[in-house]
Formats: structure tokens, C-alpha cells, sequence
């Protein structure tokens, strides 16, 4: 059933959450399909949405980006009547299950419909809330570097491949095998020095059978979002020893040097 379960003149019920202002597309259908694996996603173009009004097929039209270090992100999807709304990844997961349904909708009898509502996490309490700690002893804080004003296009970058290394995925709940990049340049008019930059080890990265030390020109993306550790690794040397804060997207037009 493609349409709704309670019907799609109930649609217009529905709580839409629309993205404040401009949002991230997906570049190209390699980028699609990279971001929807790294959600834990099935490689495909549409997604049951389900909740007490409708039940249909939405499609993913991007992304925003949150946190602190921008590693977190919220799906902006599209509804067949052209309505967009805002939902976390692990929850359009959740509902390609055969059944979330069943959990939404208990009981059908001619116009009613029971809803059995599904407990959403609870907002962590805020700071203020907490016990009141010791007060501690001021430290002297250290003057940060200029924080990076990072071009929303596609830039073309000179580097150096670091190390390969795994990387936790939380929505897999797997690693994932990345490349890092150290000597990060992006060249422009007034060139910018990045250094440390992390992407996935895509096959149109494995293509060219790249080595540490080997540098490389080629055109991407960079966004900051922090490279998370991996998890249960045996192999040391797949593991990172630094922090890095940036992610260079989709590279393309790669040449060794």
C-alpha cells in the first residue's frame, strides 16, 4: 500500500518539521549513495514514512548538518504532495520495519484509529539542572586557532595520503575504512592551509591504488565534520593517534603526482 494507512485525506495531519533555510544536496548519485550507507540506509530512492495519518513513500532530498564538530545530521525528506520535513536518520531506519507499523497503529474500526504512542528519547536535561560540582580552579585558557572559513563549493585540493584507518559508523554499528589526508591544500586565488582531512576509501578511491606518502591533486568538497575513532580494531595500525576535524566529499578528477 503506497499511499496511507489511515488514508490519505488524513495527510494534512501530519506535524511537518520543514529545514530552517538552505540545506545540503547531494552532489551527484555516488555522493547519494555514500551518505545513505553511512546512515544505515538501504542503496534505494524511496523510504516508507509511516505515522497515525499517512503511510507512503518519501524520498530523501539532503541533509543538515549539527554538533558541536558537525558530525551529526538530519534528513530532509520529501512527501509526494511536495511537503518537505526534518527526521533523524535512525528513525526512517526504524520505520522501513514491517513492524513500526503495527506499533503506530494498534486497532482499525471504520473512521477510528488507536494510535499506540512510541516514546521518543528524552531531551537531555540542561546544564542548569544538574547538582551543583565544587567549583574548580580556573585554568588559563589557550588563545584557539582562527577557525577555518571553508568553501561551500567544490574546490580543487593538492594532499598527501597520511594512513588508511577505521572509523566507526554508529548507524551500521561497524567500521568503515577511510583514507586520511595530511597537508591539506585547498588552491585558489588566496590558497587555504587545512591540513588534516579524512574521506571514505570509496572505489573510486581504490581504483588508483593509493599509498602513504603519495600525493595527490584532485577536486571535493570540504565539510567539518570530526573522523570518529573506531571501535574493537586488532590491527593498530588502522587506528588514528590525532583528531581530525575535516571531511573532504566525493573527490573526483584524482591524479598521482
Amino acid at each position: 500500500m503506497a499511499n496511507s494507512v489511515a488514508g490519505t485525506s488524513q495527510s494534512h495531519l501530519t506535524q511537518y518539521i520543514p529545514p530552517k533555510g538552505m540545506y545540503e544536496e547531494f552532489e551527484d548519485e555516488a555522493h547519494y549513495l555514500e551518505k545513505v550507507k553511512e546512515w544505515g540506509l538501504s542503496t534505494k530512492k524511496e523510504f516508507w514514512y509511516k505515522d497515525r495519518y499517512q503511510h507512503c513513500l518519501v524520498s530523501i532530498k539532503g541533509y543538515e548538518i549539527f554538533g558541536e564538530t558537525a558530525e551529526f545530521n538530519t534528513l530532509v525528506i520529501e512527501f509526494p504532495d511536495g511537503n518537505l520535513t526534518c527526521i533523524h536518520p535512525a528513525y526512517l531506519k526504524e520505520m522501513q520495519s514491517s513492524s513500526f507499523g503495527k506499533e503506530i497503529i494498534a486497532q482499525a474500526s471504520g473512521d477510528e484509529v488507536v494510535e499506540v504512542k512510541k516514546e521518543m528519547p528524552k531531551a537531555a536535561a540542561p546544564a542548569e539542572a544538574k547538582a551543583e560540582k565544587p567549583a574548580k580552579k580556573e585554568k588559563v585558557k589557550k588563545e584557539k586557532a582562527p577557525k577555518l572559513v571553508l568553501p561551500e563549493v567544490k574546490v580543487h585540493f593538492t594532499a598527501t595520503v597520511k594512513q588508511f584507518a577505521l572509523s566507526w559508523n554508529h548507524f551500521n554499528e561497524d567500521n568503515d575504512e577511510v583514507v586520511v589526508f595530511e597537508n591539506i591544500r585547498i588552491e585558489q586565488d588566496e590558497p587555504i592551509e587545512v591540513g588534516l582531512a579524512w574521506g571514505s576509501h570509496s572505489k573510486t578511491l581504490k581504483k588508483h591504488e593509493l599509498e602513504p606518502g603519495q600525493q595527490l591533486e584532485f577536486d571535493g568538497k570540504i565539510v567539518k565534520k570530526s573522523l570518529p575513532k573506531g571501535k574493537d580494531v586488532e590491527d593498530e595500525s588502522m587506528l588514528l593517534d590525532v583528531s581530525v576535524a575535516y571531511k573532504i566529499n566525493n573527490p573526483s578528477k584524482i591524479v598521482k603526482k
